[in-house]
């Protein structure tokens, strides 16, 4: 009976954090954003090359948003054509690891952070 009352009163996750949750997301003021235990910003380079140099951070999340599609294009292309960028150590299974962290940010972002 008291296990039951005591969670009514229990504060239920906001829809922001089940989403962060979910998709094991978390920020650290330090290293920055943190998906299944890989630290983003240790991936700058990779994001600034995909990017045409626009974005070098992944705690920009505004503009990682608007320069998303471009950057899921050029790793496409480059997944599609099978001719790696060697200097940054590309390979088919970063990148397509490095396209989904750029698609659950921009999600994160435009469910939650962006200001219509």
């Amino acid at each position: 009976m008291f296990k039951k009352i005591s969670d009514l009163f229990q504060k239920k996750p906001s829809a922001e954090q089940v989403y962060l949750q979910t998709h094991q997301i978390r920020h650290d003021p330090e290293l920055g954003y943190i998906i299944d235990d890989v630290v983003l910003n240790e991936l700058n380079e990779r994001l600034s090359y995909f990017s045409n140099r626009k974005v070098t951070r992944f705690d920009d999340l505004e503009n990682l948003f608007y320069r998303g599609m471009l950057i899921k294009e050029k790793i496409d292309l480059e997944l599609n054509t099978g001719r790696f960028t060697t200097r940054l150590g590309n390979n088919q299974q970063n990148l397509e690891q490095l396209k989904k962290f750029v698609i659950l940010l921009n999600d994160y972002y435009r469910e939650f952070k962006r200001e219509c």
